[in-house]
């Protein structure tokens, strides 16, 4: 039976992993929490600008901001990595049983051309 993926939760997913920036912001969450200050602190823009890119995080899921005293934390969400997992590891299987079937093929192929020019 084939696995249900949410499709609209991995097009967020994926959306969000394609910029560098968002990337890179995930990278330094997987150090652990970090305030919105210091994550902004490595990257050449204004801050309204790097906020949209919190943003695009949080709404994919790949990140929770949580209000601490008069800082926001941010802190990594590791369920929608795992999803993108999983769904590339089901492709994965998928193509790698193709392409068993393409190989078992080609030498049944092989076998009986060989066995047709003698």
């Amino acid at each position: 039976m084939a696995k249900h993926f949410d499709t609209q939760a991995l097009d967020r997913y994926f959306a969000a992993m394609a910029d560098p920036t968002r990337r890179a912001v995930l990278e330094r969450l997987t150090q652990g929490p970090a305030s919105v200050s210091d994550l902004h602190a490595p990257h050449q823009m204004a801050l309204p600008s790097f906020l949209r890119h919190l943003r695009v995080l949080e709404n994919g899921g790949l990140i929770v901001t949580e209000k601490r005293g008069r800082v926001r934390m941010a802190r990594i969400e590791a369920l929608p990595v795992r999803a993108a997992e999983d769904w590339l590891a089901t492709l994965r299987r998928q193509w790698e049983d193709r392409l068993d079937r393409l190989d078992t093929l080609a030498e049944a192929l092989e076998h009986d051309t060989k066995g047709d020019a003698q």
